[in-house]
């Protein structure tokens, strides 16, 4: 039998099992949908046990093709949604509450008032992070106030959280491994970055007991094996890693100043800084890229929290059109945005403005503004974003040469084009269309013996599709100044 590593890429809008054979071929896919609840005002949700489902849903199909090909499945790897929270019993592996999704706003307040009390500094220093709705730790403190139950379990040691890695792996495991990993917790701004463990001064400022999260391992590491009514023969869970730095590793960003884009239902720019600890001065997070062998490799990251939810809420809720392909062939019908721009500050702004507080917003329509018009805005929007992030990284003194693309959106040559043209700066789109799922098998791989290091797989990248700045000075002057002007009275 030919050896494989399957990968569970849990993501916002679906959960994925994606097959590997030991040389990195993808041999299959298995994809459900996750639906996304908005219960109230900047409040995003999913059921658990839906994801949890489907995740064995994905995983037994997969099996079975495994069988089909006789493939033998030496490892599993988890990749994951980062900042979502679950909490569960940790005697019966029953869930609290809903999950409480990266992108939920519902903690913005809480946010405000740490920020007046002068702890911005405190948790930046620590965790490299800055004070805002997005990342775990207030989403914990504001389950264990407002759900029913959660603080007596957590007194009696039953209260489990956990990001959904910590969650995946209880229930492969059948409840016998409660761990996460160092890039995961780097996520909570719980974890202290610079001496790798989560932090006491974090959980009393946050309140926080800290029996109820997981031990952090790295990310290479025999977390537990899938449990018997699953899996007919043993499969270890060799690797977990967060899904942007599964993709950064799947793109072979694997030396400091190497760049990659991942465009999803948000947009996630991360360079590698090596083995150095790089502070933004402009608002960019400093987290964990990975460690493997005890050594830790870092990065610089912006986070936008809505690229691919914009075309879905063009497709969903305005219905201009009916698949996201479509934003191509409208944007592609006009010469110019003809002074339209769209803000899509649905769940507020990320990186480099960190507003949680704003909303979306479309400038400059007019009587003659149509489908077109919109559609281009929306895809317009996206490159714009990923701009200001490459402006933050120059602005620190970085410079990326290229940026290496990856997600369902790096299919739009459109949206591709402008922004090469927009930021000024050449793009690579890999072969491998998997690089999420790609980068936490390989660490599985790894972690299995089918490979040695990381950089033994770099042989194997190649470039699907390469695309290169074509526009002029004043043309990249006239967009960008009609952006700065829409975000300005956005955030005003």
């Amino acid at each position: 039998m030919k050896d494989a590593i399957l990968a569970i890429d849990q993501g916002t809008t679906s959960t994925r099992a994606v097959l590997f054979d030991s040389n990195g071929k993808l041999l299959h896919i298995e994809q459900r949908e996750i639906s996304t609840y908005f219960p109230s005002n900047g409040w995003v949700e999913q059921d658990p046990e839906e994801i949890w489902n489907k995740t064995q849903k994905v995983f037994s199909l997969t099996l079975e093709k495994s069988a089909y090909m006789k493939t033998h499945i030496r490892g599993m790897g988890i990749t994951n949604q980062r900042e979502t929270i679950i909490a569960w019993d940790k005697i019966t592996g029953k869930p609290l509450y809903n999950a409480i999704v990266w992108q939920d706003r519902r903690t913005a307040k809480k946010c405000e008032e740490m920020e007046k009390d002068g702890l911005s500094d405190e948790i930046s220093n620590k965790t490299g992070l800055i004070i805002d709705p997005y990342f775990s730790a207030t989403k914990i403190s504001w389950i264990l106030d407002n759900v029913e139950d959660a603080k007596r379990l957590a007194l009696s040691n039953r209260l489990a959280v956990g990001t959904i890695d910590t969650f995946l792996l209880f229930k492969f495991t059948n409840g016998n491994s409660f761990y996460t990993d160092i890039t995961n917790a780097s996520r909570t701004s719980l974890y202290n970055i610079y001496n790798n463990k989560w932090d006491d001064t974090l959980l009393e400022i946050y309140n926080i007991p800290i029996n109820i999260l997981p031990e952090v391992k790295d990310n290479i590491h025999e977390f537990g094996s899938i449990e018997k009514k699953l899996c007919e023969y043993n499969i270890p869970i060799l690797s977990m890693v967060g899904d942007q730095q599964s993709s950064s590793l799947g793109q072979f960003c694997f030396n400091a100043g190497e760049v990659k884009a991942t465009f999803g239902t948000g947009c996630f720019i991360l360079m590698n800084t090596g083995t150095n600890i790089l502070r933004s001065k402009n608002k960019l997070l400093t987290t964990i890229a990975y460690k493997i062998d005890k050594k830790i490799n870092y990065a610089l990251e912006g986070s936008i929290f809505n690229s691919g939810a914009a075309v879905q809420w063009l497709r969903d809720n305005l219905k201009i059109i009916k698949k996201a392909e479509d934003t191509q062939v409208l944007a592609s019908s006009i010469k110019d945005n003809n002074g339209v721009y769209f803000v899509p500050a649905f769940t507020g702004l990320g990186a480099p403005y960190w507003k949680p507080d704003a909303r979306g917003s479309i400038y400059g329509l007019s009587r003659s503004s149509g489908p077109a018009e919109i559609s281009r805005a929306v895809l317009e929007s996206i490159a714009y974003q990923c701009t200001d992030l490459l402006d933050a990284i120059k602005s620190d003194g970085q410079k990326p040469r290229i940026i290496r693309a990856d997600g369902g959106m790096t299919s739009n040559d459109w949206l591709m084009q402008f922004l090469s043209n927009i930021s000024e700066t050449p793009i690579e789109i890999s072969i491998n269309k998997e690089s999420t799922s790609y980068g936490v098998a390989l660490l599985a791989a790894i972690g299995a013996g089918l490979t040695s290091s990381l950089e033994k797989s770099s042989k194997s990248w190649k470039v699907r599709k390469y695309y290169q700045p074509q526009m002029s000075k004043n043309k990249i002057h006239k967009y960008r100044n009609g952006w700065q002007q829409a975000i300005n009275k956005t955030i005003m």
